[in-house]
């Protein structure tokens, strides 16, 4: 696919991979609707983006709110009359153990932006889909999508559904020329660690270097998913050796992490 003259929503653009796919997505001569809670880094990162000669619009959202995603929708529609590419890209993640999770803000919201959110904004993008008889849905999901450590419990099961939803999805408008994507990343160099909480087992949980990704590579990888879909795409490609174990010995895998916990949870 030419993305040149193509319309991209993307959700969770102020910062980490939504900031530098909107980039690259404009350097590539997409028109770029950016949409997150944070007007000023989106309206920053407009001005950037325009001036080096590519066009972008910003669009103030919290997708745990309806009305907000309705009303992103048809303005995005009113502006340009279509959306070519969804990237739905907003999420969060607070890693703790379950009894110390907040009930509204740690475990409500998380579910509402992570799961409910990007339902809702598809569910508005996908009629205007299926009248022009073309589209591509791209969801983030991550690696948490397969695999379920402790401290994830509920930001896996939001990545879970994400997963579920985005192969339920592709099965029922691929026919009417919708694509659907799951990307499936590890641990990366964004703000996403910095917003987890503050429970000391977490420092225990570190991606090696060598499966550490930049913002910046993520981004590339969603372009060229955007130019030629595929059903998933797992970053980077050396953890669907851990996906795989995982799936082939659970009884290892089970006891690895509950080894973590015994000697964690405090």
């Amino acid at each position: 696919m030419q993305l040149k003259g193509k319309v991209v929503l993307i959700t969770g653009a102020s910062s980490g991979f939504g900031a530098r796919a909107a980039h690259l997505f404009a350097e590539e001569g997409a028109k770029v609707v950016l949409a997150a809670r944070r007007l000023n880094r989106l309206q920053d990162l407009v001005n950037e983006i325009q001036d080096h000669g590519g066009e972008a619009l910003a669009m103030p959202v919290d997708v745990a709110n309806l009305d907000e995603i309705s009303l992103m929708v048809q303005s995005t529609l009113d502006f340009y009359g279509k959306i070519d590419i969804l990237f739905n890209n907003a999420g969060f993640g607070r890693l703790d153990w379950l009894e110390n999770l907040d009930m509204k803000r740690d475990i409500e919201t998380q579910i509402a932006v992570n799961l409910t959110g990007l339902i809702q904004v598809t569910r508005a993008v996908l009629p205007q889909m299926i009248k022009q008889g073309e589209g591509h849905i791209i969801n983030m999901s991550s690696v948490a999508g397969f695999t379920a450590a402790p401290l994830y419990s509920v930001y896996a099961a939001t990545k879970f559904g994400v997963r579920g939803f985005t192969d339920a999805l592709r099965r029922e408008v691929r026919h009417m020329g919708i694509r659907v994507s799951g990307i499936y990343p590890g641990g990366a160099e964004t703000e996403f660690s910095s917003h987890t909480g503050k429970d000391s087992a977490k420092k225990n949980i570190k991606t090696p270097a060598w499966l550490r990704m930049t913002p910046d590579f993520v981004a590339e990888q969603v372009v060229k998913v955007a130019k030629r879909p595929r059903r998933k795409l797992v970053l980077p490609w050396l953890l669907n050796i851990v996906i795989l174990l995982n799936s082939l010995f659970p009884i290892l895998s089970d006891w690895l992490q509950i080894q973590f916990s015994k000697k964690y949870h405090k």
